[in-house]
């Protein structure tokens, strides 16, 4: 099963540099606000995990730009969970521009997890199974 959202996102005035364009560091703001969306449309929320007594920080980002975006824009923000047999959260993003659904950027984050000591989780965390399950993918 193939889990993923579409979230509209419009591009507020304090997201743009001098430049009147998106400014770089924006994008990920943006993975941000599609990876809440899915936890909401997938149960697995920051507050589940925090819950659980896990922290997931990210360690791993990556942003390719392909075309700019400016104020007043809307962009659709695909995000796509990518299973992995290792105690880690993948997901895969692709931005459209709403008017003409244009590919603006592509990227991906990987999350790990840590307990509350902060240590490195090297199996998967039960709660983390329990959602796999519950949604077919393991």
């Amino acid at each position: 099963m193939e889990l993923v959202t579409k979230t509209e996102v419009r591009i507020r005035f304090s997201e743009i540099d001098p430049l009147g364009i998106v400014w770089h560091g924006t994008y990920v703001k943006y993975f941000e606000d599609g990876r809440e969306d899915f936890g909401r449309k997938y149960d697995l929320n920051y507050l589940d995990y925090f819950k659980a007594g896990l922290i997931t920080p990210i360690v791993k980002l990556d942003v390719n730009y392909k075309k700019d975006l400016k104020y007043g824009e809307s962009i659709i923000v695909e995000t796509r969970y990518v299973d992995s047999p290792a105690a880690k959260i993948i997901f895969k993003y692709r931005l459209y521009r709403a008017s003409d659904n244009e590919l603006v950027t592509t990227g991906s984050s990987t999350q790990v997890f840590l307990n509350e000591k902060r240590q490195l989780l090297l199996t998967i965390p039960p709660m983390f199974e329990a959602w796999k399950l519950k949604w077919g993918i393991t």
